[in-house]
């Protein structure tokens, strides 16, 4: 699939509370009819998140958190962090100090954990974490930004590398037919409606040609992303938005975390929705709901 220009019609708000029912067993066989609620949030250092808000998060209703940049190691988080009240967590930071990471909190327990993909050269950099909860395989994955330190592009082949090897790694088990969910910070915009100014940015990573031509193997596969599904075709739904100039506050952003979710669960997705009132880093969640 190519990146395609989505019409820029509008649809009701994506912004949703989830503030609502005790989400502790919706995985247990005794309450088939309750949803679970699954999250993705890039918290931009979890230590700091901590401070403003994450653990009020946890408390919300919730069922599993992935989370990206974790930016510490486990040895430098506090108790509260590493086993908050309910949830089973794991953890896998970058060798790197303060750099990238990833980790998981889940108020069922996993029935598999697998940390990195095998590929030394990617996992040193602490950016997948696998786990299997009933049958569902949740996959939190960090993706790499394309630029390098000197503002150019030149961490792209890596970054094309990197989704092309989750991708390989997956695709057995999309033929098998199982129930999967990729999500995290792809840090690609897809089409140019999941970007507030696409042509200033037609030479920037996270908008390249070919970084989004990569992401569109993903749908040629048939992963679908669940944000899109549901609102194909509403603008202004972005979940990253730049420290600089006030970018929040006047929404100049870009959608580059979701959840892409197997055909095999796909039927199963209720809804999903950006969460852009909840603060704490300069992204925000994005939800799915599963019944």
């Amino acid at each position: 699939m190519n990146p395609i220009n989505q019409n820029s019609t509008n649809q009701s708000s994506t912004n949703q509370n989830s503030t609502n029912q005790s989400s502790t067993n919706h995985l247990n066989d005794s309450a088939p009819s309750q949803s679970i609620k699954i999250a993705t949030w890039n918290v931009n250092g979890l230590r700091s998140c901590e401070h403003k808000g994450f653990l009020d998060f946890l408390k919300t209703d919730l069922d599993f958190v992935g989370i990206q940049e974790l930016r510490a190691l486990e040895s430098n988080l506090s108790p509260e962090l590493l086993q908050p009240t309910h949830y089973q967590t794991a953890f896998f930071p970058a060798e790197r100090k303060g750099y990238s990471g990833v980790a998981v909190y889940s108020k069922q327990p996993f029935t598999l954990i697998q940390k990195g993909m095998g590929i030394p050269e990617f996992d040193v950099e602490g950016r997948v974490i696998w786990v299997k909860l009933k049958d569902i395989h949740i996959i939190n994955v960090y993706f790499p930004n394309g630029a390098g330190k000197d503002g150019d592009n030149s961490r792209v082949p890596y970054k094309i590398a990197f989704y092309d090897a989750l991708r390989q790694k997956l695709k057995p088990f999309m033929d098998q037919g199982e129930k999967m969910i990729v999500m995290g910070d792809w840090n690609t915009a897809y089409s140019e409606i999941d970007l507030a100014n696409p042509k200033q940015n037609v030479n920037t990573s996270g908008f390249l040609i070919e970084e989004r031509v990569t992401m569109g193997k993903w749908f040629d596969e048939g992963w679908v992303d669940a944000f899109r599904h549901f609102h194909p075709n509403a603008p202004k739904h972005y979940t990253w938005w730049s420290f600089r100039t006030n970018a929040r506050a006047r929404n100049i952003g870009w959608r580059i975390d979701t959840l892409f979710v197997s055909p095999a669960l796909m039927p199963s997705v209720k809804n999903a929705w950006i969460a852009t009132d909840v603060m704490g880093s300069d992204q925000c969640p994005v939800f799915i709901e599963i019944l």
